[in-house]
């Protein structure tokens, strides 16, 4: 109850300062003229109130003050007609909320600017009831409850640096594709199934964030050099698979566990709207964890832990880490100012020591046709797949305890998730994104765990549609 009670109060602390100046937009938007059609800033995300002339004229108003207040809504239907350990249908919802605040004009704090955010989580859990695969098949699949996600403070100094510290996320700042993250619903596109399986309670992304700072210096437009500290276990569970149990409010904010440093290098080129060539960014980095990690194989006293002789504790290394790179390329552009309007692919590669993780190997692609019709120039289609390499050890682990239990035990191996899709505009802010994965392997080729005589959990198809609507 009380975490619930600091949640809110949180929040509230947060939108104090928006609440503070409310009349004063208020007030703004009585004493201004009513345009058949507010015009908003054009970098913004695209919004509902860019349709609707009151609330654009509302957005407006709080954006001259220095207030950003965006929610979007996702609605999400999906189900598995064949495949996974159970068959069916299930619904999910998350409420996406979030203020930024320019605290140089609301306070005269030259460079500086505020976030707070929440979710609100709802409805069942497609890869947790039925699937039971590694690569989450919705992105916003999560145990039904309101937390806190980011809250931090950010300071800009000039067009060099910009310094943020407070409750992170490091999904969106490290190995994030601009292709393959704004598209795909499966989780796995976003921040990769090899970081959230092989990092104490997946790392700092959604729905978890964790205390952190982070550092991006930009010596020019082209280059940007990241890094960023955070607190190694966001709930504190380990690898137990109960993170979100272990921090059902986003409010943990621990400090005391071993840290997980990242670090990246951005290069972008052709982004300009009058460049000749193709767009596009390259992102190499890494990262390391001073934690101590259970190895998959032996024990402490060099057997492998399937031996019936073992006893069962798994010998430990200290640290664990990870290197990757990927590719966001234009392969086509389409005439006009837009440079990303056209033919798109991305690819990412990741690895991590195989003797101290589930996977060790990781890699995805995928081409986006983006605004090709005339007609819909703001739809856009995309195929994409991501492959997940078990680590060997696991295998070796499995081919061992077949030969000691004398019996014929499926070997784990990989998970290859496929995904098609379709994102319609319907207005600016609102989509509708009819999608089909399949999901070979699911959980990496394991027994069925509710039919073990069956052998190996079978190849799952899966059909969703999801609708958005952002403020």
């Amino acid at each position: 109850m009380w975490r619930r009670l600091s949640l809110w109060l949180l929040l509230g602390a947060g939108c104090a300062a928006f609440s503070g100046n409310f009349a004063h937009a208020q007030e703004a938007i009585g004493n201004a003229p009513t345009p058949e059609n507010e015009q908003l800033p054009p970098n913004l995300p695209p919004s509902i109130a860019s349709s609707i002339p009151v609330l654009a004229q509302f957005k407006k108003a709080l954006l001259d003050l220095g207030y950003d207040f965006r929610w979007t809504y996702f609605a999400d239907g999906l189900g598995n007609p064949t495949g996974g350990v159970r068959q069916g249908a299930i619904y999910e919802g998350t409420l996406y909320m979030v203020l930024d605040a320019d605290l140089a004009k609301i306070v005269g704090m030259d460079g500086l600017s505020f976030r707070v955010n929440a979710y609100q989580i709802h409805g069942g859990r497609l890869t947790a009831s039925n699937v039971f695969n590694l690569a989450t098949v919705d992105s916003i699949e999560a145990r039904p409850t309101t937390r806190l996600f980011e809250l931090w403070v950010e300071q800009k100094f000039g067009d060099l640096a910009l310094l943020r510290v407070g409750q992170l996320a490091a999904d969106n700042q490290f190995f994030n594709s601009e292709f393959g993250n704004t598209l795909y619903i499966n989780s796995t596109f976003g921040w990769p199934k090899i970081f959230a399986a092989d990092l104490p309670s997946t790392g700092p992304n959604y729905p978890l964030a964790t205390p952190g700072v982070r550092l991006k210096v930009t010596p020019n437009d082209q280059l940007a050099l990241l890094a960023g500290l955070y607190d190694g276990d966001p709930a504190g569970a380990g690898f137990t698979g109960l993170e979100e149990i272990k921090d059902p409010a986003g409010i943990n904010f621990r400090l005391k566990d071993p840290p997980l440093l990242m670090a990246e290098a951005q290069y972008k080129y052709n982004q300009d709207k009058t460049a000749q060539g193709l767009a596009g960014t390259v992102k190499l980095g890494g990262w390391y964890h001073f934690g101590k990690f259970d190895d998959k194989h032996f024990d402490v006293d060099g057997k492998s832990l399937s031996d019936p002789s073992s006893n069962g504790v798994a010998r430990t290394h200290s640290g664990d880490y990870g290197v990757y790179g990927l590719i966001d390329q234009m392969l086509r552009r389409l005439p006009g100012d837009d440079p990303k309007k056209g033919v798109g692919a991305f690819a990412r590669v990741a690895f991590s020591p195989s003797d101290r993780n589930l996977i060790n190997l990781y890699v995805d692609a995928g081409v986006n046709f983006m605004g090709l019709w005339d007609k819909r120039p703001d739809d856009s289609f995309g195929l994409a797949a991501a492959f997940m390499q078990l680590s060997p050890g696991l295998r070796e682990l499995d081919l061992e305890k077949a030969f000691f239990e004398k019996t014929a035990l499926p070997l784990r191996n990989y998970e290859l998730v496929v995904e098609l899709t379709y994102q319609a505009q319907i207005v600016a802010g609102w989509t509708i994104q009819p999608d089909f994965q399949y999901i070979f392997h699911p959980g990496g080729g394991v027994i069925d765990p509710l039919n073990p005589f069956v052998g190996r959990i079978p190849d799952a198809a899966v059909f969703a549609l999801r609708t958005a609507i952002s403020f």
